[in-house]
C-alpha cells in the first residue's frame, strides 16, 4: 500500500466530517483499491445508520505526492440494516392486484402467448383462417392454456372448493351452463344463473352450487293433526250436573 495514501487518515476523517459532522466516529482501517487509490473507513454514530461506515477513498497521480479525495460516501457493513432488494413492480404483481385504470402490458417474451400464425393445432388454424387481420396478432399458446386451466380448476371455479364439495349436482348437466368454445370446452362452461355465486364466470364441468337447475327440495306439507294410536288414551267421563236436560237425561 503506497505510503502517502496509507498515513492520508486525517485528511480522509476531516473530509468524512465535513461531510457527516459529528455522526462520524472511530477509524476502521484502510483497504488498497488500487495501486494508487486507498479506502480510508469510519464507523459512524448516528442512530439511525447502525453499522454502516463512512468511507473516504484518497488517491495519487503517479510522480505526483499530493494526495486527492476521489469519493466520500456512508456504506452499509457488516450487520447492517439495508432495504430490500429492489424488485420490478411487473414481478411482484399478483392476480388481483389491477385496478381501474391499471395497465399491464404481457412481457414481450410471455410463454402463455404465441403468434397466431405459429401455432398448428386445427383449432387456432381455423380460428386464425377468419381472424388474420383482425388486430389479433397473437393468440393463447398450449402453455398459457394449460396455466390457465391449471389455476381454474385448482380454484374456486373447480370440484375441490368447499361450494362444489356439498352441491347437489354438477356443472355438466345443469340447465345454466354455458358451453365455451375450443379446447377448453371439454373441462370448462360458464354459469348463467343470476342467483349463483359464479354468475358470468368460468366454472368446472365438474364443479357445482345450490342453485342448480336440476335441484330439488321437498317442499310437501302435512294437512290437519298427526295423532299416533301408541299415545292415545280413552276416558270414560260422567256428565256433569250442568250438561242434562230438564227431564233429567243427559245432553
Amino acid at each position: 500500500m503506497d505510503a502517502s495514501l496509507r498515513d492520508a487518515v486525517d485528511l480522509a476523517r476531516a473530509v468524512a466530517v465535513e461531510i457527516g459532522g459529528s455522526a462520524v466516529g472511530d477509524y476502521l482501517g484502510a483497504e488498497l483499491e488500487d495501486e494508487l487509490v486507498v479506502t480510508h473507513s469510519f464507523a459512524t454514530t448516528d442512530k439511525a445508520y447502525v453499522g454502516w461506515r463512512w468511507s473516504v477513498t484518497v488517491a495519487r497521480a503517479d510522480g505526483s505526492d499530493e494526495v486527492t479525495v476521489d469519493d466520500v460516501v456512508l456504506l452499509p457493513g457488516a450487520g447492517a440494516l439495508i432495504a430490500p432488494a429492489w424488485v420490478p413492480w411487473s414481478e411482484r404483481v399478483q392476480p388481483g392486484d389491477l385496478a381501474p385504470g391499471d395497465l399491464l402490458p404481457p412481457a414481450p417474451d410471455d410463454p402463455r402467448l404465441v403468434p397466431a400464425y405459429t401455432d398448428t393445432t386445427d383449432e387456432l388454424a381455423a380460428a386464425a383462417f377468419w381472424e388474420l387481420g383482425l388486430d389479433r396478432p397473437r393468440v393463447l399458446g398450449l402453455e398459457g392454456r394449460l396455466d390457465a386451466a391449471d389455476r381454474w380448476y385448482e380454484g374456486e371455479p373447480g370440484p375441490f372448493s368447499a361450494m362444489a364439495k356439498q352441491a347437489p349436482g354438477q356443472c355438466l348437466d345443469c340447465a345454466f351452463r354455458l358451453p365455451l368454445a375450443g379446447g377448453l370446452s371439454a373441462l370448462f362452461g360458464v354459469c348463467a344463473n343470476a342467483f349463483a355465486p359464479d354468475d358470468g364466470k368460468v366454472v368446472a364441468l365438474d364443479h357445482g352450487c345450490g342453485a342448480h337447475s336440476e335441484t330439488a327440495v321437498d317442499t310437501s306439507q302435512t294437512a290437519g293433526m298427526v295423532v299416533e294410536d301408541e299415545e292415545l288414551e280413552l276416558v270414560v267421563v260422567a256428565p256433569s250436573p250442568d250438561d242434562e236436560t230438564p227431564d233429567g237425561h243427559a245432553s
